[in-house]
C-alpha cells in the first residue's frame, strides 16, 4: 500500500513542478543542474563564502564525475568558478559569479511562482493541510533515507555532532553541562553516525563497562529538526545489534532527569530501571536491558 502511493505521488508530483521538462521552469537548464547552482547559491547566501565540492558531493549524493561535468557546465556559462580555499589549499569551493547570482535569483522567482501557482486553487484549510502533510512526508522520508555508518570518535563528522550533543546538554540541564577536559576516544568504544545530506543528524556509541557481557550506550543524540521521525529509536536498535555481533548480552546507559522524551523512548524499547552504576555527576536514571 505504501509503495503504490509513494509512487502515485511521485507521478503526480514530478510531472507538475516541470521535472520532465528538458528546461527546468524554462531556466534553459535541466533540473539536476539547477539543483546544484542553488546548493551553490544557498551556501553563498548564509555567508559561508561558497560551497566546497566535497560537501557538495556528499550532500546531493552524486558521484564525483556526475559532479565534475555539471559543475563543467555551470562553469561553461559563466555561471560558477571554482577557486582554492583560502583556508585549506587542499579544498576547492565553488561560488556563484555576478551571472550566476542572477540566475539563482531567477531560479527562486520561478521555484516561488510555480510554488505558488499549485496552491492558488486550493482553500486556505487545504493550504494548511498540504503544508502539514508535506512537512511531514519531507521528515519521514529524508529519516527513510539516512545512512548509519560506523566512525572513528575523533572523525569530523563525528566530532561535529559530539559538539551539537554538547551544546544541546548545555542547553537542557538546569545547570548546563560541562564536558570536562579535551575529547579522547575510549577503548573499546564503537561510534555511529546517521547523515542526511552530509550532515550528521543522529549520533550513539557503545562501550565496554562493568564486564566482559555487558556495553554502554553513550551519547545518544537525535538532531531537534528530526524528533519525531523515530531516528532515535532506530539508532537504538542499530547500537544493540551491534552490541550483540560484539558479543554483549546485555547493555546498559544512563541520563538525566530532564530528557523526558529520552527516558520514555528506552522504557519503550524494553529498558527497566537499575541502580546507579557509575559516577557521572549529570546522571540521575539509569537502564539496563537483556540482548
Amino acid at each position: 500500500m505504501l509503495t503504490e502511493v509513494l509512487r502515485r505521488f511521485n507521478r503526480t508530483y514530478t510531472q507538475r513542478i516541470g521535472v520532465l521538462d528538458e528546461s527546468f521552469l524554462g531556466t534553459g537548464r535541466p533540473l539536476a543542474v539547477s539543483r546544484l547552482l542553488f546548493e551553490v547559491g544557498a551556501d553563498g547566501a548564509n555567508g559561508a563564502g561558497g560551497a566546497g565540492v566535497r560537501e557538495l558531493r556528499d550532500r546531493l549524493e552524486l558521484d564525483s564525475g556526475h559532479l565534475s561535468r555539471m559543475l563543467r557546465r555551470l562553469e561553461a556559462d559563466g555561471l560558477i568558478a571554482t577557486v582554492p580555499d583560502p583556508a585549506d589549499g587542499r579544498r576547492r569551493l565553488v561560488r556563484l559569479t555576478a551571472a550566476g547570482r542572477a540566475a539563482y535569483d531567477d531560479l527562486e522567482r520561478r521555484s516561488e511562482e510555480r510554488a505558488a501557482a499549485l496552491a492558488r486553487p486550493l482553500t486556505a484549510r487545504q493550504q494548511e493541510r498540504l503544508a502539514e502533510a508535506l512537512r511531514t512526508a519531507d521528515l519521514l522520508v529524508r529519516a527513510a533515507t539516512v545512512r548509519l555508518e560506523q566512525v572513528a570518535a575523533d572523525a569530523p563528522v563525528a566530532q561535529e555532532a559530539t559538539r551539537r550533543y554538547f551544546a544541546e546538554l548545555d542547553a537542557r540541564f538546569p545547570g548546563g553541562f560541562d564536558p570536562g577536559g579535551p575529547d579522547a576516544p575510549e577503548p573499546g568504544s564503537t561510534y555511529v553516525v546517521a547523515t542526511s545530506a552530509g550532515a550528521p543528524v543522529a549520533y550513539g556509541g557503545i562501550r565496554p563497562v562493568l564486564d566482559a557481557e555487558t556495553a554502554e550506550i553513550k551519547r545518544m543524540w537525535v538532531h531537534g529538526e528530526w524528533r519525531g521521525a523515530g531516528l532515535g529509536a532506530r539508532m537504538l536498535r542499530h547500537l544493540e545489534e551491534l552490541a550483540t555481533e560484539q558479543g554483549y548480552r546485555r547493555v546498559v546507559l544512563d541520563t538525566n532527569g530532564s530528557l523526558l522524551e529520552a527516558i520514555a523512548m528506552y522504557e519503550r524499547a524494553g529498558y527497566t530501571p537499575i541502580p546507579r552504576y557509575n559516577d557521572n555527576p549529570y546522571a540521575e536514571a539509569f537502564f539496563a536491558k537483556d540482548l
